[in-house]
């Protein structure tokens, strides 16, 4: 799942940090313009990302059917404070749900160390 994120990253998206769980994934994502100049729709990233990392975890596990929520919740941090915020966010969600004791410690935690410095 941690691969699917990191696929379209600089291609049809800016990933600045990404967490997969058992149970869910966190993405902080600039979206990037396409060949006519429209950045593209948060929809239709997630769709090729559940698309794609579906298939991938039915094929994996051998089995069939759906592999994500149909929803998804996204919000937009409005200045550099919330999107710093947003990766400590990330950064420690393996933490907070008891799975390792330190974020360096789980191995599907990935983040760009230089994502505030493009933020700005």
């Amino acid at each position: 799942m941690l691969q699917h994120c990191q696929y379209d990253d600089g291609k049809r998206y800016d990933l600045h940090a990404v967490v997969v769980t058992p149970e869910h994934v966190h993405l902080l994502l600039t979206p990037l313009r396409g060949e006519k100049g429209w950045p593209y729709g948060l929809p239709s990233i997630l769709k090729r990302l559940k698309g794609t990392s579906a298939r991938s975890a039915n094929k994996l596990l051998d089995s069939s059917g759906p592999v994500w929520q149909e929803e998804s919740f996204d919000h937009l941090p409005r200045c550099p404070e919330k999107f710093e915020e947003e990766i400590e966010y990330i950064r420690n969600n393996p933490v907070r749900r008891g799975l390792v004791g330190k974020p360096e410690d789980y191995p599907w935690l990935w983040y760009r160390t230089d994502s505030l410095a493009r933020h700005d």
